[in-house]
């Protein structure tokens, strides 16, 4: 967490990225030193927020565009994502990590009713648990 660097002239920012809850904190512990990216491309500032939980750091994150996990088991679920959104307050949230390993396929929907008197829009994607094939 902490570094800064380019890709393809692109800015991005590594954030920490951690699990906060009891459950979850063999996982992806604080010491691992985890991140997830903030970047820049014309403009609009994207976050990956990585596998977390919502932390405090997210309160001095940046973005118009959050990828936030919310499948539960190793990162947040639906139901705790809106705190990480509230830190965040991006103008689109896209959840992901969820609808195949973990979290169910209504879970994106779920979050979208959670934070809808925020106003922020939620993109759920279509097909949460389709997986690309390996190359």
């Amino acid at each position: 967490p902490g570094d800064a660097f380019e890709v393809l002239g692109w800015p991005v920012d590594a954030v920490p990225a951690y699990n906060t809850a009891e459950e979850r904190l063999e996982f992806h512990p604080r010491s691992n030193g985890w991140v997830g990216y903030v970047f820049t491309i014309d403009g609009v500032r994207y976050y990956h927020a990585g596998d977390t939980d919502p932390i405090p750091e997210m309160e001095s994150i940046s973005c118009d565009v959050a990828f936030i996990p919310i499948g539960g088991y190793y990162t947040m679920d639906a139901n705790e994502a809106p705190e990480a959104v509230k830190l965040i307050d991006p103008e689109l949230v896209v959840p992901m990590h969820f609808g195949f390993y973990v979290g169910l396929p209504s879970d994106g929907v779920r979050l979208a009713k959670l934070v809808a008197p925020k106003p922020v829009h939620v993109f759920v994607p279509k097909n949460p648990g389709l997986v690309a094939p390996m190359l």
